[in-house]
């Protein structure tokens, strides 16, 4: 009687939507509490601890009716992931780039059809940024440099009180064995710019813009970088400097954060989990 009392409490456009999840929980007996999710990702991430670049929002970016059925991980909060989304019936979504920076924009365009898809599909979006990029297990570039079979040494460049990026061991094949494989890694977006040493002793990892490490390498005494996207001056600066440098494309270095915190929710809250990809190539 109180899950008709539920239905019968919404408006008609998103009866059918609480109708479908209620069936799912009745026949499979998994639906979780989005409070209970979001404290635990917040927690995880370390989002209380960690400061990220002006006017980014991270946690609960925009809410659903209050429960869970289905986790989903992507990249960026676009319309097309949002889209994906609804199709797969998620209902509680993790982004790396969220809906909001800075400065504010108006919900108009593109912006309100992105929140209106999400409000019209109850899918509940969290982001996490920096805090995704920078943990030590389920960062980007600690997934990546696991991902790779190298070694994590320390961390570098700072950020507001967080060091963003890791430096690794050397990679075993040396620089012909570490480029083969990313390039295994990564098929469609694998870049090399090559002036460093063969055999690098350190490699730098910064998933994403590799923009603000560049400058930086040589301070750290690292001479080869494995990042998403660069500049067109950094060629000039990769010759001049003696530096190897790997931009292995931004979304595609930035893949491992989502799906690792989405599994992590899946298994601690019993609930399925897809990570949606839109084969960005940048």
């Amino acid at each position: 009687m109180e899950a008709v009392a539920c239905v019968q409490a919404h408006s008609k456009e998103n009866r059918f939507l609480l109708l479908a999840k209620l069936t799912y929980f009745w026949r499979y007996g998994r639906m979780q509490k989005l409070s209970e999710i979001v404290s635990f990702c917040a927690k995880l991430c370390r989002l209380d601890a960690i400061k990220d670049f002006p006017g980014a929002v991270n946690g609960l970016q925009v809410e659903n009716d209050g429960n869970v059925t289905r986790i989903g991980a992507t990249v960026d909060a676009g319309l097309q992931p949002f889209h994906l989304a609804a199709d797969a019936g998620v209902d509680f979504l993790i982004c790396h780039h969220g809906l909001f920076w800075d400065p504010p924009v108006p919900i108009t365009g593109s912006n309100r059809a992105k929140i209106k898809h999400l409000l019209d599909n109850n899918i509940a979006l969290f982001g996490a940024h920096l805090p995704l990029d920078a943990h030590p297990q389920i960062g980007n570039n600690a997934l990546l440099a696991q991902a790779m079979g190298l070694s994590v040494k320390r961390t570098f460049l700072p950020y507001e009180g967080t060091d963003i990026g890791l430096i690794t061991g050397p990679h075993r094949g040396g620089r012909v064995g570490l480029s083969e494989q990313l390039k295994s890694l990564f098929p469609q977006t694998y870049t090399s710019i090559e002036f460093g040493s063969e055999h690098p002793s350190a490699i730098a990892i910064l998933t994403g813009s590799g923009q603000s490490a560049v400058p930086a390498l040589q301070a750290a005494g690292v001479d080869t970088l494995i990042t998403g996207e660069l500049r067109q001056h950094h060629f000039n600066m990769a010759q001049e400097l003696s530096l190897n440098l790997y931009p292995c494309g931004h979304y595609a270095t930035e893949t491992f954060g989502v799906k690792a915190l989405a599994q992590a929710v899946s298994l601690k809250f019993d609930l399925p989990w897809t990570f949606l990809d839109t084969d960005c190539p940048l």
